[in-house]
């Protein structure tokens, strides 16, 4: 099993616990933001990606895959009140994580997609929690 191969960055659900936080984190990172940037992802709703492991999200990338990162909708990210979702680097960031609330995901996606701006950029931007908020 890989992940799906996509022109776009993915938002992978590993955690079914609450189908409505789910959806509201769906519905916040495809809001356009003031500026109408919106964030071109693909969202993976499935089972099978249910619990996995940064290490086992990894070893799913299809080879020659040039996406910069994906996105995990993880335990974390359903339990915690402002839903920061684990964005984990491929390319030369491979395995590197931060969290991003999900309103913050239109920025993180538009520049990393275009190489605008590179992973460490958004990385080094966490707040003392580990999550980014925007800059």
């Amino acid at each position: 099993m890989n992940l799906p191969r996509s022109r776009v960055a993915l938002v992978i659900r590993t955690d079914f616990s609450d189908q409505r936080t789910w959806e509201a984190i769906a519905a916040a990172i495809i809001q356009p933001t003031e500026e109408d940037f919106r964030a071109h992802v693909e969202f993976v709703d499935d089972n099978a990606y249910r619990g996995l492991a940064v290490e086992q999200w990894l070893d799913l990338v299809p080879d020659g895959d040039t996406r910069p990162f994906f996105m995990v909708v993880d335990d974390v990210t359903i339990r915690e009140s402002d839903n920061p979702i684990l964005v984990v680097g491929l390319r030369r960031d491979r395995g590197h994580l931060f969290r991003a609330i999900p309103s913050a995901v239109q920025s993180i996606e538009n520049n990393l997609s275009i190489s605008n701006m590179d992973f460490a950029e958004f990385a080094n931007a966490v707040d003392h929690n580990g999550v980014f908020r925007g800059f």
